[in-house]
């Protein structure tokens, strides 16, 4: 099966395709590339061969396992050392304004990048069993798009986002064994500041620079722990506190102000979103019910 999915090198360090392109090569006596950089992402999973990667005029030696992501800007090559051995890898690229699509459908999507961008470390390392599997979902993508079958377009969707998600996934969990703990403390610690602070600017950058982790990595945890984003859990809470204000007999005017809401309009909106009627309407609801009830 490899033998079929196998593409003839090419120097080009191009993409054809405007959102990802991926390729498993096979070959001996290669010419080695020119220092070069792309503006795109790239994945590089060694299969096998004796070389070593040049990045930002670096030498790093690789081994069987390792995964490279090498994002926009950053110059590299390799260099192979034995030209008789069997030179192995699949070769993974994806276009920012595809990355920056995934990253709006989830944050965990971005882990990685994140990751690489923060500690200046491009090289990961995956066990035999770890890298297996990385291997058949990269090969199951290759193949998918090497065949014409019913689904195709659909199904190569899926198995690109999947295997870009697994890959965050893995190093995640490699660089935060003790996660589970860690991240339930660190989320409860959230959830306070929210709370106490409902009433002033919030966002994702804010709590990530409050708590010296990646807004990314806030993100993961917050989805994993309550279902919700941030911003979602946020207006949630400032709503509720909105409401029990205006119950309270808080000029509406006043109250979206005092729960941090920054113009009516968009409070507005929130409310009938959330409550199904307008703040004036929930208000005239609820005296009516207290009238009935008294």
């Amino acid at each position: 099966m490899k033998k079929e999915l196998r593409t003839n090198f090419s120097t080009r360090q191009y993409m054809l395709s405007k959102d990802f392109e991926i390729y498993y090569y096979n070959d001996r006596n290669l010419p080695t590339l020119r220092d070069h950089d792309h503006n795109y992402y790239e994945f590089y999973f060694l299969l096998g061969g004796d070389v070593s990667i040049y990045i930002d005029g670096t030498s790093y030696p690789l081994k069987q396992g390792d995964m490279i992501l090498i994002p926009p800007g950053l110059h590299h090559h390799v260099f192979v050392h034995n030209p008789d051995l069997p030179y192995q890898r699949i070769v993974f690229w994806i276009s920012q304004d595809y990355y920056n699509q995934l990253l709006e459908v989830s944050p965990d999507y971005g882990y990685l990048t994140q990751h690489v961008l923060q500690n200046n470390r491009h090289i990961f390392h995956y066990d035999l069993i770890e890298f297996n599997t990385l291997q058949s979902k990269a090969f199951q993508l290759i193949d998918e798009i090497h065949f014409e079958r019913f689904g195709k377009a659909a199904k190569v969707s899926l198995l690109v986002n999947d295997l870009i998600l697994h890959v965050n996934r893995t190093i995640y969990e490699q660089e935060n064994p003790n996660a589970p703990k860690e991240e339930q403390s660190l989320y409860q610690n959230v959830i306070s500041y929210i709370e106490s602070h409902l009433e002033d600017p919030l966002s994702l950058d804010l709590l990530a620079e409050e708590f010296f982790v990646s807004k990314y990595h806030i993100a993961h945890v917050f989805k994993e722990n309550i279902g919700l984003s941030v911003h979602q859990y946020i207006s949630k809470k400032r709503l509720a506190m909105s409401r029990d204000a205006i119950l309270s007999n808080v000029a509406i005017t006043e109250a979206y102000l005092r729960c941090g809401f920054s113009d009516y309009s968009s409070f507005f909106r929130a409310f009938k979103k959330e409550y199904g009627v307008s703040p004036k309407e929930y208000k005239e609801l609820y005296m009516h019910s207290q009238k009935t009830e008294g």
